[in-house]
This record gives C-alpha cells, structure tokens and sequence, in this order.
C-alpha cells in the first residue's frame, strides 16, 4: 500500500489554522453571577408593604424561570433567581440591593419593581456597572443611555400613557371637567406630565387635582375633593390598593364620573374586583398585554399556554391579576436576552444584547406590538391601546378615539 505523503508546509499550516481555531470555538466569557452552570440574576419585589400586591409579578417570573430549570436552563445553564422583598421602602431596596451585588454577586438585576425603589439604586448599579434591566416601571428616566448606560426600562413609558389617556378624554367629552388623583411620587408625576401634555390648551379644564402618598391609609378625603370640585371625568393613576379604595368611595359618593384609569393600576383581580366590578363599568384604561380575563382569548394559543404555565408552575397565582402575565411575560424577555448572549456571560454583553432587540413578539403582548430596542432607545415596548371595562373584563376599542 501506497503511503499518503503530506508536505511539512501544509502540515503546518494545518496545525496553526487548528490552535488557531480551537480557542476560539471554545472561548467563554463570564463576569461575576455566571458560570459553565449557572446565571445569577437578582432583583427587589414589594411583597409586603403598601404596594404587596405587586409582590405577585416576583412570583410568576421565579415559577417562569423554575419551569426553563426544569427544561435544561438557558443554554445550558440553570437561572438562580434570588427575589428580595423591600416592602417598595428605597432605603430598604439600598440596603437589598447591595447585597444582592456584593455578597450574592449576581449577574444583574433584573425587573425590581417601582419607580422610587429603582432611582434610590440607579447611580449605585450604574457605578458599579451592574445591568439595572428591564425595570418593571414607565418613568422616563429607564431610557437615558447617555447618562445611565446600564439601565433599561421595559413597559410603555408613563408619559406616553398619560398623553393617550388625555387626549381619549377629550375626544370622549370635549367639555369635561377634570379630576385628577395620582401617587405622590416619580411614577405619579410622570403621569400627570403626560396627562397635561395631552390634554394640550384643554388643560384649564382641569378643575382639581390631589395626590396621596403610598403610607396613607384612605384616599377618601382625596376623592370627596374631587367630587366637590364638579369634576365630571376622573383621572385615577393609583396602585392597586388605593385604585379599588377610590372607586368604592366615589360609588358611595353617587359621584358617577368618567373613570380614566392607569394601566398600573387596572387589574381586574385585585383592583376592580375588590372595589366591585360594577362600580368600573364603562372605565377606560391602556393595555399592552393581553387581559387574562378578557373572553376574546379564550381560545387564543398564548393564552392557553399562560394558562397552562399557571396551572402547572404557579397554581396558587390569581388567573384574573394581569400582573401574572406581566410578570410571565418579562421573565421571558430575560430569558430571550440571555440565549442572545451565548456563551458571552459579561455584563457588558448583556447590555448589548438587550439593546438588540429586533420586532420581538412575545406570546402575551397584545397583536401589533413588539419589543424594539437599540443604543439609543431603551424602552422596549412604546405602543398601547385602549380598552374600556364592560363590568367582567377589559375589552379593546379599535381606534384611538375609544371606538367600539
């Protein structure tokens, strides 16, 4: 037999093309939070305080990431959420925060919810160069690249919310006499800008507007200005608790206004159900995510798969908190930012990849909306549309005038 000659020249071009190719097949980069086997990611919830029932966003997205475990993980690799209650207090969302990065030392911090809490850590995690990701909040402030390279919101922003309110307002009662009561804080004067901005020279046609702070006990004082004011349309920005609490004042009241309320505050499970759902039939509000209780997605693919999520990994969560789609639906956009990530663990990568986001559908947003994200834009979703409450559930209208 014939022996196979090869030339010392090509022989070594193979070898140098092969250590030359090696490395770089089997390159990893991790920071600290990620190994071969494991993403640390961090976040700060309130599941107790004023703002608890929030508490159940943290807790369909740890069941989001227990059921990704369950299937093999994210390239491989196991998600370690570590989920700390700050009772929506800053001084307590400082205090978990830093632990979270100099003692868990996670990957980043993903989702923590409200606009206080977040801006009482945004220079500390920008200094630290830790991803302050997907903020579960609209304050304009989550699309600053410039000056906050290392945080990104991910809802629509506040203002833009607001705007879309206002001018459905006036397109509904052109005349009215407006009303408006709105948390004491960054988020509320977000809205509120928003609103007014909207409402354009219209704005002399608001005749009071109040504010409560997230440790009152009522809001009924507020309400019962409003209603002596003459207000005829109400603009309700609250947070669950306190929503439901002036809806049931104003029912008391007879004070029959038109109700315009922030999608933060809209959840049929545990804002206008405690408040009775017949009090808030013919309200409006802003949605991006499908309702869970709204009957025309029955029969819808991504409902059912939510629901079978639930069923399965969160069973004790409420079918009817649209806060348990909120939730599912961020965790599966960490989890799309992560598999883009590869094997390239860095924060500095997580970054990039979530600043890439390309006509992204996930199964829960409304149809026609998509996540976009580039260097210069860092608010993922920035389309609404508005739905009107028929005494069971949030039903869409299908042009911005609030068309049936």
């Amino acid at each position: 037999m014939k022996e196979a000659t090869v030339w010392p020249g090509i022989l070594a071009g193979i070898v140098a093309a092969m250590l030359t190719a090696a490395p770089v097949a089997a390159q990893k980069k991790y920071d600290l939070g990620a190994s071969d086997t494991e993403i640390k990611i961090g976040q700060t919830m309130p599941y107790s305080g004023p703002a608890s029932s929030y508490g159940t966003i943290g807790q369909s997205m740890a069941a989001y990431f227990e059921k990704i475990n369950a299937e093999g993980g994210v390239n491989g690799r196991k998600i370690k959420f570590i989920s700390y209650d700050d009772a929506f207090s800053p001084p307590k969302t400082v205090e978990q925060t830093r632990k979270l990065v100099e003692s868990d030392e996670v990957l980043f911090v993903a989702a923590s919810l409200g606009t206080a809490p977040n801006v009482a850590v945004q220079k500390y995690l920008n200094s630290r160069k830790v991803p302050q990701l997907l903020v579960a909040s609209g304050a304009t402030r989550w699309s600053d690249p410039k000056n906050f390279p290392w945080t990104m919101g991910w809802q629509p922003s506040y203002q833009a919310e607001g705007a879309a309110l206002a001018r459905y307002s006036l397109s509904a009662r052109p005349g009215a006499k407006i009303g408006i009561l709105y948390q004491n804080d960054d988020s509320g004067k977000d809205y509120v800008k928003g609103f007014k901005a909207g409402l354009g020279e219209a704005i002399r046609q608001i005749v009071a507007e109040t504010s409560y702070e997230v440790t009152d006990p009522t809001v009924d004082s507020q309400v019962v200005a409003l209603k002596t004011a003459g207000a005829d349309v109400f603009f309700l920005h609250a947070n669950p608790r306190f929503t439901a609490q002036a809806i049931r004042r104003a029912y008391e009241l007879n004070w029959r206004p038109a109700t315009i309320i922030a999608s933060v505050g809209a959840s049929v499970g545990t804002a206008l159900a405690p408040a009775g759902l017949e009090k808030s039939i013919g309200s409006v509000t802003a949605a991006y995510l499908k309702d869970p209780t709204d009957k025309m997605w029955e029969n819808d693919k991504a409902y059912l798969d939510w629901l079978a999520f639930m069923k399965q990994w969160y069973p004790r969560g409420s079918l009817t908190d649209g806060s348990n789609v909120y939730g599912y639906s961020l965790a599966q956009t960490i989890v799309l930012v992560l598999k883009k990530c590869g094997d390239d663990l860095t924060r500095e990568n997580v970054m990039k990849q979530a600043a890439s986001l390309k006509d992204v559908e996930l199964p829960m947003l409304l149809p026609g909306i998509r996540i976009n994200t580039s260097s210069e834009d860092f608010f993922p979703i920035e389309d609404m549309r508005l739905a009107r409450f028929d005494g069971t559930s949030w039903v869409l209208m299908n042009d911005p005038d609030g068309k049936p």
